[in-house]
C-alpha cells in the first residue's frame, strides 16, 4: 500500500498527487489543440490532431491510476462511485472535491475518446476497403465493425461533419471545467499557499501549457522515428512553439499575481508559503526552476532561428514538460510540509517505489501512444487528403492568374 510511499501525517500527498496533476493536465492537450482549432479553421491540425487526441486517453489513463492507489486498498476502488449498495451508512460526501474529480475526469475521458473515436471512422472504412481487396476477412470485419457502415457518400460525410462539430463544441467546456475542478481540490482548503480564487484559471492554463509542451515532445519524437518530415513540418513545429511562447507569457502573469496577491492580502500566512517557504525558504531551487522553465525559457521561441532548429525546440519542449512538474510539486508538497502550526512542519521525500511508480506511468504513456499507431494510422488520413487536394487546388489558381 501507500506506506511503502514517503508520506507521514503532515505530507499525506506526495508525489502521487503531484504526478496525478501533471498527468491531467497533459490530458488537456489533444482535446485543447484539435477542438479549438477545429473551431478556429486551422488546417493544419490535420498532421497532429490524431496523435495529440490519443495522448489525451493515454494520459488521463495514467493519472486515474494514482487516486486509485492512494485509496491503498485499489480493488475498491469502486466505493467512490454513487450507486444503490447494501453498504448502509457508507456513502459518498457530494461536497468533496475529490468526488467533483471523479465525476469531471470520467466524463472527460469519455468524451474525449467518442472525439478521437469519430475522427478516426474514415480512416476504418479505409482500412476495411484495403482488407476486403487483399482477401482478409478477418481484419475487414474487424475494422467493419468499427467503421459503422461507412460508405463515403455525400449524405455521410456531412453527418460526420455534423456530428464532429457537435462533440468538440460539448467537449471544448469539459477542457476549462476539468482542470477547474482539479484546481478545488486545493483551492477549497484553508491550507496557506493553496486557498485562492486564481487557482482555476491557473490549472486551466497550465494544463493547457504543459499539454501542448507534451505534444511538441511527442511530435518530434515520431518525426523523427517513423520519418514523417513530410507530414510533421517545421512549419507545423513553428505554430506551436509560437502558441507556446504566447501561453508562457500568460503563466508568467499568472506567478506574478499569485506572488502579489499573497503580499497585497496582508495574511501573514500566505506571505510565509510565498516569500519565506518559496521564493527564500527551502524549497527555493524548484521554485525557481519552475519560474525559468515555464516563464522565460519558453520566450526562446521568438527568436525565429530557435524555432527552426529541431533540436532546440525539443530541448525547450522537455524543459517546459520538467518545469511544468515543479510547479505541480511546489503547489503541492511546499503547503503540506509547512502549514499554519509549526508543531507539524514536516520534511518530504519520496520514496523509491513512488520514483519507480512515476516511471513505470511513462513507460504506459509512451507504450499505449506507439502501440496505438501500430494498428492506427498516425494521421487522419481523410483530413490531409482534402488538405492536399485544396492545396493543390490553390495551387492551380494561382498559377492561372
Amino acid at each position: 500500500g501507500i506506506g511503502t510511499w514517503g508520506l507521514n501525517n503532515s505530507v499525506a500527498w506526495g508525489w502521487g498527487i503531484v504526478n496525478f496533476v501533471w498527468w491531467i493536465g497533459i490530458g488537456h492537450a489533444g482535446t485543447a489543440f484539435s477542438i479549438f482549432l477545429l473551431i478556429l479553421r486551422q488546417k493544419w491540425r490535420t498532421s497532429i490532431n490524431r496523435a495529440a487526441e490519443a495522448m489525451t486517453v493515454f494520459a488521463v489513463l495514467a493519472a486515474g491510476l494514482f487516486p486509485m492507489i492512494h485509496m491503498g486498498r485499489i480493488w475498491l476502488a469502486f466505493y467512490i462511485f454513487p450507486y444503490p449498495n447494501s453498504r448502509g451508512p457508507l456513502w459518498l460526501n457530494f461536497n468533496s472535491p475529490l468526488f467533483w474529480d471523479v465525476v469531471a475526469i470520467s466524463t472527460y475521458l469519455m468524451a474525449s475518446a467518442t472525439f478521437w473515436y469519430v475522427g478516426m471512422i474514415p480512416d476504418f472504412a479505409t482500412i476495411r476497403d484495403r482488407a476486403k481487396k487483399t482477401g482478409n476477412n478477418i481484419r475487414e470485419a474487424i475494422y467493419g465493425l468499427l467503421s459503422f457502415g461507412w460508405d463515403g457518400s455525400t449524405r455521410t460525410w456531412l453527418r460526420y461533419e455534423t456530428l464532429a462539430a457537435i462533440l468538440g463544441g460539448l467537449t471544448a467546456p469539459l477542457v476549462i471545467s476539468v482542470h477547474s475542478i482539479v484546481s478545488m481540490d486545493f483551492a477549497t482548503s484553508i491550507m496557506p499557499g493553496w486557498h485562492t480564487t486564481i487557482f482555476p484559471p491557473y490549472f486551466v492554463i497550465g494544463a493547457i501549457f504543459s499539454g501542448f509542451g507534451m505534444v511538441l515532445t511527442l511530435m518530434i519524437v515520431i518525426r523523427k522515428l517513423y520519418k514523417y518530415e513530410e507530414y510533421v513540418t517545421k512549419a507545423h513545429l513553428d505554430a506551436i512553439g509560437r502558441i507556446l511562447t504566447f501561453i508562457s507569457l500568460i503563466m508568467g502573469t499568472a506567478y506574478l499575481t499569485e506572488i502579489f496577491i499573497a503580499w497585497y492580502s496582508g495574511s501573514e500566512y500566505e506571505f510565509f508559503a510565498f516569500f519565506k517557504n518559496r521564493i527564500t525558504g527551502d524549497n527555493y531551487l524548484p521554485f525557481y526552476a519552475m519560474i525559468i522553465s515555464n516563464a522565460v525559457v519558453p520566450q526562446l521561441f521568438w527568436i525565429k532561428k530557435i524555432r527552426n532548429n529541431i533540436t532546440m525546440v525539443f530541448i525547450i519542449s522537455i524543459i517546459i514538460n520538467i518545469g511544468m512538474w515543479f510547479e505541480r510539486y511546489i503547489i503541492v508538497i511546499t503547503s503540506l510540509t509547512k502549514d499554519y502550526l509549526p508543531s507539524a512542519w514536516a520534511d518530504y521525500t519520496p520514496s523509491f517505489v513512488e520514483v519507480m511508480l512515476y516511471i513505470g506511468t511513462i513507460g504506459l504513456f509512451l507504450v499505449g501512444v506507439l502501440g496505438f499507431f501500430k494498428f492506427i494510422p498516425m494521421f487522419a488520413a481523410s483530413e490531409i487528403k482534402g488538405i492536399l487536394r485544396s492545396t493543390s487546388d490553390t495551387k492551380v489558381r494561382l498559377e492561372d492568374n
